[in-house]
């Protein structure tokens, strides 16, 4: 049985480690807590989570990209449990979005992210993948994989003038959508 987890925010130091590699993808412990990240993105209306984000140290990221309150325009994908993951290659594009992050709410930040990536992981069955992503899906992956380095996106921001509070976001959106 799934369950969701609570989330761990900004200033908890298990979001500053780097994630242990996970070497028993099949253990019972390890599946669970695929379900349970699952359950928790989308309790909490998430387009990805990381294993680090519900104070776990696994290299374990969910990609969960569906349209929400969140994301109104996030593509629709099945939730993927992307284990052990790599990025092996990337484009030279580099693209600026906004970002939030479940670990750190009520704000959002502009972040410069590879248009597309290459990557491998190994999928909760123990089979291993060679994956291409872009655009809105490379930015969850990219965003989801720095919690496995302890990094959060307001790292990776240009500038302070590129953070913004979720109340202004939702405004911007709105205004952008009547245009």
């Amino acid at each position: 049985m799934s369950q969701a987890m609570p989330i761990i925010e900004l200033g908890n130091p298990v979001l500053r480690q780097s994630a242990k590699k996970v070497e028993n993808i099949g253990d019972r412990q390890i599946q669970q807590l695929i379900d349970n990240l699952i359950a928790t993105a989308n309790q909490a209306n998430g387009v990805g989570i990381a294993a680090p984000q519900v104070a776990q140290s696994s290299q374990i990221l969910i990609v969960a990209s569906h349209p929400n309150a969140r994301y109104p325009h996030a593509p629709e994908m099945e939730p993927t449990a992307i284990i052990n993951p790599q990025i092996v290659s990337h484009s030279e594009e580099i693209v600026k979005g906004w970002e939030g992050c479940l670990s750190v709410p009520v704000i959002r930040g502009l972040v410069p992210r590879y248009q597309a990536i290459e990557v491998t992981y190994i999928d909760r069955n123990g089979l291993s993948h060679k994956q291409y992503f872009t655009d809105f899906v490379a930015r969850i992956f990219q965003h989801e994989i720095d919690h496995l380095h302890g990094i959060t996106f307001l790292d990776r921001l240009a500038s302070n003038l590129d953070i913004i509070s979720e109340k202004e976001y939702e405004k911007l959106m709105k205004n952008s959508h009547k245009k």
